[in-house]
C-alpha cells in the first residue's frame, strides 16, 4: 500500500529538468534530497539550483522567500540509496536513454521504501517499458514536467497496467499543492504532449522543404495565430468557437491537396452529421448553454486582448531579433519562397 500523502520527496539527477522539479517541490514546502551520478556532481548542482532560486526571486520570477525555501528545503545526499530511503516519491530524471533509465529505476526500487511511489519523467517512453525495472508495479508511474519544470504548469501522468489507482490520487494531490494542473492520458509513445508537438514540427518541417513558408515565417503564422490561443484553450474547444462545419469543410480542402492523411477524422463528421457543430449549435465536443456561451465570448476577448499587451509588454524575443533561420544545404532542396537555395545551420 502507497503513502496516503506524500510530504516528502527525492529526485534522482539533478541536470536542468531535475533541477527545475526538485525547485518546485521545494517551492511548495516539501523536502526534497538530490542525488545525481556522484557526490560531487549532486554538490555542484545543489549549489546552481540555490544560486538559481536567489537569481529567480530577485528578477521576479520566485516569490518573496522562495531562495529561503529552496535553502531550506533541498539537500544533496552522498549516494543514490541516501537520497531515496525515506522518502515518500521518488521522482527519476535522468537522460532519455532507456538502459540507464532502467539501471538507475532498478536501483531506486532496491533502495525506497516499500510504500514509496516512484515516479519517471520521461516525456516518450511508456511506462510498460520502464516499469520492468520496478518489483511493485503498483507504486509505479510516469509524472512527466515539462521544460522549463519551474514555470510550465501541466504535468502528464501516465498509469502502467499494473499502477494503483490510488497511487494516482496521492500525486494529484500533490501537484495540486505546487500550483499543477495534471492529466491522465494513455500509455503509449509520446503520450499526449510530445505526439502532438512532435507532429506540429514535422508538419512545419515538411511545410518548409516544400518551400511554402521560411522557418521565420512559419514561427510568425504559429505564435500569432492559433498559437496565440492555446494557452487559455486546447484544439477541442477551438474547434467548437470556430465551428465543427468549417473544420470538416476545411478538411476536405486539405484532402484534396494532400490525400487522405490529412482526410477528415471520423470522431469530427459523425459530430457534424449529428448536427453538434461546436457552441453555434450549443454544443460539440463541449456542451454549452447560452449563458455560458457568452461568458466564453467574453473571456476569449478579454484573454486575447490581455495576451496581446503582454507582448507587446515583453517585445521580440531574442531569437525573433537574430534574423533569419539557416538551413541545411542539399541539390535537390526546393527553392525557398524568395528563389534562394537555404543555406546550412550553424549552432
Amino acid at each position: 500500500m502507497a503513502v496516503a500523502r506524500i510530504e516528502s520527496a527525492a529526485v534522482v539527477g539533478t541536470g536542468y529538468m531535475g533541477g527545475g522539479i526538485a525547485q518546485s517541490l521545494a517551492l511548495a514546502g516539501v523536502p526534497v534530497r538530490l542525488a545525481d551520478a556522484d557526490a560531487e556532481t549532486t554538490r555542484r548542482n545543489h549549489e546552481r539550483l540555490l544560486r538559481e532560486a536567489r537569481v529567480f526571486e530577485g528578477a521576479g520570477l520566485y516569490p518573496a522567500g522562495a531562495a529561503d525555501l529552496a535553502a531550506e528545503h533541498l539537500h544533496p545526499c552522498a549516494s543514490l540509496e541516501e537520497a531515496v530511503a525515506d522518502v515518500d516519491l521518488v521522482e527519476e530524471a535522468v537522460p532519455e536513454v532507456p538502459d540507464l533509465k532502467l539501471d538507475v529505476l532498478r536501483q531506486v526500487d532496491a533502495a525506497a521504501r516499500a510504500d514509496a511511489v516512484i515516479g519517471t519523467n520521461t516525456s516518450t517512453i511508456p511506462v510498460r517499458v520502464l516499469s520492468q525495472a520496478i518489483g511493485d508495479q503498483s507504486r509505479f508511474l510516469t509524472i512527466h514536467f515539462s521544460n522549463p519544470a519551474p514555470f510550465i504548469p501541466g504535468v502528464e501522468l501516465v498509469s502502467g497496467e499494473r499502477t494503483d489507482p490510488a497511487v494516482v490520487q496521492v500525486v494529484e494531490e500533490l501537484l495540486a499543492r505546487m500550483g499543477r494542473r495534471s492529466a491522465q492520458v494513455a500509455d503509449v509513445p509520446g503520450f499526449v504532449l510530445n505526439r502532438l508537438q512532435f507532429v506540429l514540427l514535422k508538419e512545419a518541417l515538411a511545410v518548409v522543404e516544400e518551400g511554402v513558408a521560411t522557418p521565420q515565417d512559419v514561427d510568425t503564422v504559429v505564435s500569432t495565430t492559433f498559437g496565440f490561443r492555446l494557452p487559455f484553450f486546447g484544439p477541442f474547444a477551438i474547434a467548437d468557437m470556430a465551428g465543427l462545419d468549417t473544420y470538416a469543410r476545411g478538411f476536405g480542402v486539405l484532402e484534396e491537396g494532400f490525400g487522405e492523411r490529412l482526410a477528415a477524422p471520423r470522431l469530427l463528421t459523425d459530430l457534424v452529421d449529428a448536427g453538434r457543430h461546436g457552441t453555434k449549435s450549443g454544443g460539440g465536443f463541449y456542451d454549452l448553454g447560452p449563458e455560458q456561451l457568452e461568458q466564453l465570448v467574453a473571456y476569449r476577448d478579454r484573454a486575447y486582448h490581455r495576451m496581446r499587451q503582454l507582448l507587446d509588454e515583453l517585445g521580440p524575443s531574442p531569437i525573433q531579433q537574430a534574423g533569419t533561420a539557416r538551413l541545411p544545404q542539399h541539390d535537390d532542396a526546393p527553392p525557398r519562397p524568395d528563389g534562394e537555395v537555404p543555406e546550412t545551420p550553424r549552432a
